[in-house]
């Protein structure tokens, strides 16, 4: 590494550590000023302050930064995630929650954060990865794991280096190459304080709970050590090498770039577009065929291409071998009319399609990939005609040279045409690349490059996805693991710009040395740790030979280099520290699917080829991909990706870009609800079109959750005193028997979809317990039990307050904050420590005396009625009595049936908000008997009445109504049985949804039958 990158390196290093100094300096400053002056240092009341609906709330200003939130004595009457999320994070943080024990005895679980890159800000799609990890990483630090979660940020070699291209352009009218590597890497290294303490601040404001103290960049000194470590171990054993082949030119910012920087669009015809470069729109889309004179004089060959410039560096002309119209030309040779170069004629049945064209093919192996194959096989020359910046060079010829490709494009047609070989142009549809960061149209290009061999390391890394060292989820992934892995190719590491870690390689230019420019000679270089030990490596291969000039290799690695060694550099490899006897191996890696070869495989080969065949991590699981109205991947560098904190803290302006489906702004959500709604799209096996009213609904839920803790903390009272040891159903009130036992089934699902990375099953089974069992179920079946003193009050708190506990712990590692706030709001047991977080508690588990499959089922009956009931009151001839308490029936198809519902009567009457409920057997059917009566089946051995005297009931339109419920019925089977009846149905579908579909088969051939009955 050179000595200004070297020391810019240390210079970073040194700046995040004040950084975090400055960090504990100003919490110490905020706590020390908010000690009282006077009262022996007794804490003076929290301060509060009241909105406009006079709701009591707690702001940012009672708690000193990194001190413990100080809680206002009455709850406010509304969820606000501004006031409920301040504070925590850095509490949390200050009391090293965070942190994981390199010594600890504890089973680890370890992540590595994708390390953004310092080109800007993050965007929703970086919130999704964030969403995703800590809900893992909190999981299992509460299931009693050695959980690590460790941050750090990558430079983003040309990601930055185009940013802060286009910064200096707009600030200063200067590039990069106008002001220098020394002067350009100083405005680099600024952007990256700047834009990396952006970063750290969205991380800490989404709830991530990263252990801070392990924080390390790509170019800092212990992760740039091991780059150039990792480079001369791979060089000595030859898996790096110095090599001629052909690149992804970039000729607007002069450098390579990667098949993941380059988006291919088909051009349908002549199309005129604008390039980088170029003032005026450069002509696409079009054939030019031309004559090749042959040597002996007796006639010409024609041949055709897009690129007609490129014919400058033609170094022969191919023919299918049994095409009869060539077969006098085999073996001869056609002259360039430019520069007299002969052309020999070769046979390739590979390259030429005689049905073609004029099935003759001009060959190019210096600028296009088929034609460098086949120079290869023929032995062809291969010659480069454009400089690093597009221009013809000297190899093109004088009457070209310096000219702009496409401005030489056109010269070179109009000199064909004044020496009568331009036989036309003509329309042709054809594909070019377009990278993705400059705009550029790339030029396939012959380049002396560093190269990493990967044949070896591909399929090592393919035998570990197949012999289950490496779990690929979800598993449809593998096979694009197996499509990249089984015919990689030797990777291409070296860039032509000025941010990042230079190669530690030097060229060595001899006395002998008939050429003295620099790179000429490919056996010249010296791959070593600094200049010191190149020098001894350059005496040792050339002995007895007089050096003149030993010169560093201008060009960086590829940042997929180095943060493919990762999760080795992390620890501090190649020294064996404490941090990578610990945490190395990995867990999990989690990331995009879109990445899946240019980081994951990439970390697979290098980690295990630099640790005696150990798999980095044990895990990869993907996630879909977050993209904007187009379709488009968010991208920083494309401009449309969306700042999660515009949908935390809202933001009042209409969104021009992105698919967060908004035109009036973004009402404020929290950290909270963004984080549970993006964890639930998961479920989405491969992009997300997400919508900012999912968000919003989160956020209204967890007001829900919000009143329900109210509701609580009013019924329980001050006194209340929460049990110590873990309550026993038996003698409790059914209600409370069956919301225990459904809340021991969600913590069972809801532990086996995380293990098993499901988390959408995950986040939709909390949701259901909490919305739809607890609040709208629970919650209105105990009322009646605080209306006096009685033995069932008492349960009904003690059932109320387990609930509460065990399901706010269920639910912080999805949403931590209000989860947190609830928490410690909630009485502890007396003579029972309570743990000072919420996030350090256990994660809750199966209580087999819980289960109570009997209460659940006569439970679910009971649901049945109501829900039944409830729906019966939206008929149109109820709109006058919809609100008001009336009388109703069940009449029960045999004595089973009976009891259960008989026993049950006072939870129907107080769900269903009746007057009264009466149940009877079949036979005794008082639905008729009483006046007007609307009716509904809710299964075959269950029906029930609703009585609405004084309305007459319009027979007709009930049957009607009963009419389009079969009908729609029909159809969703008749859907759903052709979706089920498609040939590739059993073979291809997955098991669990194949089950699914059959219940819900199962589930509309009955309610069909029932309907068709009633």
């Amino acid at each position: 590494m050179a000595e200004e990158e070297k020391n810019s390196a240390m210079e970073m290093e040194r700046k995040l550590k004040k950084e975090e100094k400055a960090r504990e300096k100003e919490m110490k400053k905020q706590k020390a000023s908010a000690k009282p002056k006077h009262g022996h240092g007794k804490s003076t009341k929290p301060i509060t302050l009241t909105d406009n609906k006079n709701n009591i709330k707690d702001t940012p200003s009672e708690t000193p930064l990194g001190e413990k939130k100080r809680l206002s004595s009455e709850m406010a009457k509304q969820y606000n995630p501004s006031a409920v999320e301040t504070s925590w994070y850095e509490w949390w943080e200050r009391s090293g929650f965070f942190k994981a024990d390199a010594k600890s005895t504890k089973p680890k679980f370890v992540i590595l954060l994708p390390p953004p890159n310092v080109t800007g800000v993050l965007h929703i799609g970086h919130a999704l990865t964030c969403a995703v990890q800590d809900t893992l990483i909190r999981y299992k630090r509460m299931s009693g794991y050695n959980a690590l979660w460790l941050p750090g940020f990558d430079h983003a070699g040309i990601a930055t280096q185009d940013v802060v291209d286009k910064h200096l352009m707009h600030e200063r009218g200067k590039t990069s190459h106008e002001i220098g590597r020394e002067e350009f890497l100083k405005e680099a290294w600024k952007w990256t304080h700047k834009y990396s303490g952006t970063i750290k601040t969205q991380l800490r404001r989404l709830g991530s709970s990263l252990d801070w103290s392990r924080e390390c960049f790509t170019m800092d000194e212990k992760r740039s050590k091991a780059v150039v470590e990792a480079f001369v171990r791979l060089h000595k054993e030859g898996v790096i090498y110095r090599g001629d082949q052909l690149v992804n030119w970039d000729c607007f910012s002069r450098t390579a770039r990667s098949d993941e920087e380059i988006d291919h669009i088909e051009i349908k015809g002549r199309t005129l577009k604008n390039v980088p470069g170029y003032e005026k729109p450069v002509e696409f889309g079009v054939m030019t065929s031309f004559a090749y004179p042959l040597e002996d004089g007796s006639g010409d060959v024609v041949v055709a291409t897009t690129r007609v410039e490129t014919m400058l560096g033609d170094t022969a002309i191919a023919v299918h071998p049994d095409d009869v119209r060539y077969k006098h030309l085999h073996g001869k040779f056609a002259v360039h009319p430019f520069n007299g170069r002969k052309l020999p004629i070769v046979c390739d049945a590979d390259l030429v399609d005689p049905e073609l064209g004029t099935g003759c093919v001009k060959i190019t192996p210096a600028h296009e990939p088929k034609d460098y194959e086949l120079g290869k096989i023929h032995h062809l020359e291969a010659i480069n005609i454009f400089t690093n910046d597009g221009k013809i060079n000297k190899n093109g010829g004088s009457e070209f040279e310096g000219m702009k490709r496409y401005v030489a494009r056109e010269a070179v047609t109009e000199a064909l045409r004044s020496k009568e070989l331009l036989r036309g142009v003509e329309e042709k549809d054809m594909r070019i690349g377009i990278c993705s960061r400059s705009g550029d149209v790339v030029e396939p290009m012959l380049k002396p490059q560093w190269y990493v061999r990967c044949s070896t390391m591909g399929k090592e890394a393919l035998d570990v996805a197949a012999n289950g060292k490496l779990e690929i989820i979800p598993k449809q992934y593998s096979t694009e693991w197996r499509r990249w892995l089984e015919k990689v190719h030797d990777w291409c590491i070296s860039r032509q710009i000025l941010w990042g870690h230079r190669i530690p390689a030097w060229y060595a230019t001899l006395e002998e040395d008939h050429l003295k420019k620099f790179g000429t000679y490919i056996d010249h270089w010296v791959v070593a740790r600094n200049e010191e030990e190149a020098r001894e490596e350059a005496a040792v291969k050339f002995p007895g030979k007089k050096l003149l000039d030993l010169s560093q290799d201008p060009d960086v690695l590829d940042t997929w280099f180095s943060s493919g060694l990762f999760p080795l550099s992390a620890f501090g490899w190649p020294d064996q520290t404490e941090e990578l006897k610990a945490f190395y191996p990995g867990s999990v890696l989690e990331t995009g699917l879109d990445i899946l070869f240019f980081w994951v495989a990439r970390m697979v080969m290098l980690a295990m080829k630099l640790s005696d065949g150990e798999v980095p991590f044990s895990k990869v699981y993907l996630h879909p991909m977050v993209r904007d109205a187009q379709g488009h991947k968010m991208s920083k560098s494309l401009g449309n990706g969306i700042d999660p904190l515009d949908v935390i803290n809202g933001l009042q302006t209409r969104l021009e870009k992105g698919n967060l489906d908004s035109k009036e702004g973004i009402p404020e959500c929290g950290a909270d609800a963004l984080r549970f709604a993006l964890v639930s799209y998961t479920a989405q096996s491969y992009n997300i079109n997400m919508d900012v009213k999912r968000v919003v609904c989160y956020r209204q839920w967890c007001n829900k959750i919000w009143n329900a803790v109210r509701f609580a903390m009013m019924k329980l009272g001050d006194d209340y005193k929460p049990p110590l040891k873990t309550i026993s159903p038996e003698t409790m009130p059914f209600s409370c028997k069956w919301i225990l036992s459904v809340l021991n089934k969600a913590v069972s699902k809801t532990v086996e979809s995380l293990d098993a990375f499901e988390l959408a099953d995950a986040s939709n089974t909390v949701y259901s317990w909490w919305q739809y069992q607890f609040c709208d179920v629970f919650i209105e079946a105990i009322k009646p039990f605080f209306s006096g003193e009685n033995s069932d009050r008492t349960h009904a708190q003690d059932s109320l307050w387990v609930c509460l506990e065990t399901g706010l712990r269920l639910l912080h590692p999805f949403m931590p904050f209000v989860t947190e706030e609830l928490w410690q709001r909630l009485p502890s047991p007396q003579g029972c420590e309570r743990k000072a977080s919420i996030m350090i508690c256990e994660y809750p588990s199966h209580l087999e005396e819980w289960r109570n499959e009997k209460v659940e089922a006569e439970m679910e009956m009971v649901m049945a009625i109501v829900k039944t009931l409830r729906a019966l009151r939206t008929v149109e001839s109820m709109e006058r009595q919809r609100n008001e308490k009336l009388h109703a029936f069940a009449l029960c198809g045999n004595a089973s049936t009976l009891e259960i519902v008989k026993s049950h009567e006072t939870e129907i009457r107080n769900l269903a908000k009746l007057s009264s409920f009466e149940v009877v057997l079949k036979g005794e059917d008082k639905g008729g008997q009483a006046g007007s009566a609307v009716v509904e089946t809710v299964n075959e051995n269950l029906k029930v009445y609703l009585k609405v005297d004084g309305i007459a009931i319009d027979k007709e339109a009930e049957r009607e109504k009963m009419g389009n419920k079969i009908e729609e019925i029909q159809n969703q089977k008749e859907k759903l049985e052709k979706i089920m009846g498609v040939s590739w149905y059993e073979e291809k579908v997955p098991a669990n949804i194949k089950e699914e579909n059959a219940k819900k088969l199962a589930k509309l051939l009955q309610e069909l039958d029932l309907f068709q009955e009633s």
